[in-house]
């Protein structure tokens, strides 16, 4: 079962896409459709990431380690060649599209979409001003500030209105302005969790209760610390601690709240859980959370722009939030600007488990080099490699599509974009926040806008993070073997296309068409077709098999599609055209189809050919037959 709650009546976490229980699409709050159906990664056998996660959740943090192939101990022995890298002190480092393996034409797209939110998005701004960073590897090759840190000073809920600084008191955005990072902080939380799993002082199935007595009741004593990490603990969405005036009615508060569900049974992202984390992190350490923040993650890693409650001297370069007034907001503050966004995480202190912290986007960048490189940043470990994988490992396989490690969402390309493939991992926040990390290229995008400024109503939806993951995931190349250009289906949502063959007349059972395909596209929502036709109007699906270039077994499609994820890796397909078109004129053709609202990288094809034994039907790479292939809606593109 799976429920999603926006933002309840104060600022809560980023409102996400409804799914129902049966998996069948529903509208969310912003018009979006999804579907069910996860990445097909799902099968058995004990894979690496399931054998960590076993031993883990046992607390065998030693055993795991030990387990693990390519983990590195506390003193710094290191596994990967990009953990050496980080252990010997090699820091980010601004450089060209070439030097990060990027194509400059798509990464210039990524700030041209980031900037096209300034504008009417449909009729209010998207967002004030926002900052885009992109990376690979430990080259920034793009970041970029664009309007407006602080802009509006007043907003009028009853006639739409705002009342804007003028020109001379605006503070124009920069690359190093700080933001409110809102629910990005659950990260943070579950970051020092796992590093307090790691030194045996909580075990991740552990039900909270054991660390807190005071957590029970109603059913709440069986909520473990894996549940509270992946939104499966059945508590509801949001409570509002900004109602009550002390910190013990806060905390009354969060004993007195019941799972609405069974925990483990449903999906629920919910604010409850980053608290109930919070105080459970707190009681262990002896510590407060800005404390451990601080002493844990950013000092070691050199985040100095990054913390709970910025001083007043930040203030001036620091992005404005809301004007926040009833009804809209839970509490009446006006203007806020260099204090937390979150009505909750304002009434208990400004530090909080689900919001508070506020961070650059170099910083954020500084981070996702450390967790894509195995919990190391210049030679600083925060966390073992074993543990930043399961960061990234699904515990929701019960709940497909709301794929999740502990902490980090996975797969999501309701934010992600084309960038989201089975091992992306990040977050969005409230305020205009988000982060995603692909290490399957090794790469990473932040973008950060003041979205809420001046109201939180005049925005809905991921529009800018989609818009910018896709040029994004673009920029990064797909190389094929000759290095030559194969035909592409683009990524533009909706969009279908078609690569037809000229008519052709096997004479032998024994035809084949063969070619090169490489594909990603959201599960059950896109897919690459292979069709044949004996008159051009009526098509039937043609079942072919693929092989990995890398080696394997072949796998089977009956149905004469696939789609989802094939692995960043080239496929050889083979069809056989069968007995049925012996003697008979027959037409092939390959059709690309996107029919929801997100797209992933795309499908390639190349070097098709439609052979038999001593005789060669069609050869793409000969120029008679190039000339005569049908491409409808698909290009040319070497990369």
């Amino acid at each position: 079962m799976t429920v999603r709650t926006g933002a309840f009546g104060a600022a809560s976490g980023e409102a996400r896409p409804a799914r129902a229980a049966t998996g069948g699409p529903e509208q969310t709050g912003d018009g979006r459709e999804q579907t069910s159906g996860g990445p097909a990664a799902a099968g058995g056998g004990l894979t690496r990431r399931r054998l960590g996660a076993r031993l883990l959740a046992l607390g065998g943090v030693l055993v795991l380690h030990a387990a693990l192939p390519g983990s590195a101990g506390a003193a710094g022995a290191a596994g990967s060649p990009a953990e050496r890298r980080a252990l010997q002190g090699l820091r980010l480092r601004y450089g060209s599209a070439r030097q990060a393996g990027l194509l400059e034409k798509h990464l210039e797209g990524v700030a041209d979409e980031a900037r096209r939110f300034l504008g009417p998005s449909p009729e209010h701004p998207y967002y004030a001003g926002a900052v885009v960073l992109a990376g690979r590897g430990r080259t920034i090759a793009l970041h970029r500030a664009m309007g407006h840190a602080v802009r509006y000073a007043d907003y009028d809920g009853r006639t739409d209105r705002v009342r804007e600084f003028p020109e001379a008191e605006r503070i124009a955005m920069a690359e190093d302005t700080v933001f409110d990072l809102a629910s990005l902080t659950k990260l943070f939380t579950s970051i020092l969790a796992v590093q307090q799993i790691e030194r045996g002082r909580m075990e991740l199935e552990a039900p909270v209760c054991r660390y807190m007595p005071e957590f029970t009741g109603g059913g709440k004593e069986i909520i473990t610390v894996r549940q509270l990490l992946t939104h499966t603990s059945g508590l509801r969405s949001w409570a509002p601690f900004y109602q009550e005036s002390t910190r013990e009615g806060q905390l009354r508060l969060l004993w007195s709240v019941r799972p609405q569900e069974t925990p483990g049974t449903v999906y629920r992202y919910s604010d409850l859980n980053l608290i109930s984390l919070q105080l459970l992190l707190e009681r262990i350490t002896g510590r407060t959370l800005d404390a451990l923040l601080r002493d844990e993650i950013t000092a070691p890693l050199g985040m100095h722009r990054t913390r709970y409650n910025p001083p007043f001297s930040w203030r001036r370069v620091t992005a404005a939030t809301e004007v926040q007034r009833p009804p809209w907001s839970g509490l009446d503050r006006g203007l806020v600007w260099g204090e937390v966004h979150d009505e909750n995480a304002y009434a208990l202190g400004g530090v909080a488990g689900h919001a508070g912290v506020f961070g650059t986007a170099w910083d954020l960048a500084v981070l996702a080099r450390a967790l894509l490189d195995g919990g190391v940043y210049a030679g600083r470990r925060i966390l073992r490699p074993a543990s930043v994988e399961l960061l990234f490992t699904d515990y929701n396989t019960a709940f497909p599509g709301d794929d999740h490690g502990l902490g980090f969402e996975l797969y999501q390309h309701w934010y992600m974009g084309a960038m989201a493939t089975p091992h992306s991992a990040g977050h969005t926040g409230f305020t205009g926040t988000s982060l995603v990390l692909d290490p399957s290229t090794d790469s990473f995008l932040i973008l950060l806008g003041n979205s809420v400024h001046p109201v939180r109503t005049w925005r809905a939806g991921s529009a800018p993070r989609v818009a910018v993951g896709n040029l994004f995931a673009r920029a990064v190349p797909v190389r094929t073997r000759h290095g030559g250009a194969a035909w592409f289906s683009g990524i533009r949502p909706g969009a279908s296309g078609t690569l037809t063959l000229p008519p052709l007349r096997p004479a032998t059972a024994a035809a084949r068409l063969r070619c090169a395909v490489w594909w990603d596209t959201v599960p059950g929502e896109g897919a690459l077709h292979l069709e044949a036709s004996a008159d051009g109007e009526h098509w039937e699906p043609l079942p072919f098999s693929t092989v990995r270039s890398t080696g394997g077994a072949p796998e089977q499609w009956p149905r004469g599609s696939v789609s989802g994820w094939s692995g960043r890796v080239w496929h050889r397909l083979e069809a056989p055209l069968t007995s049925a078109w012996t003697g008979r004129e027959v037409r092939l053709r390959l059709r690309h189809a996107a029919t929801g609202r997100y797209v992933g990288r795309g499908v390639y094809v190349d070097v098709v050919r439609v052979a038999e034994p001593g005789r060669l039907l069609f050869a793409e790479d000969r120029p008679v037959d190039a000339d005569r292939v049908e491409a409808v809606g698909w290009t040319r593109s070497a990369d």
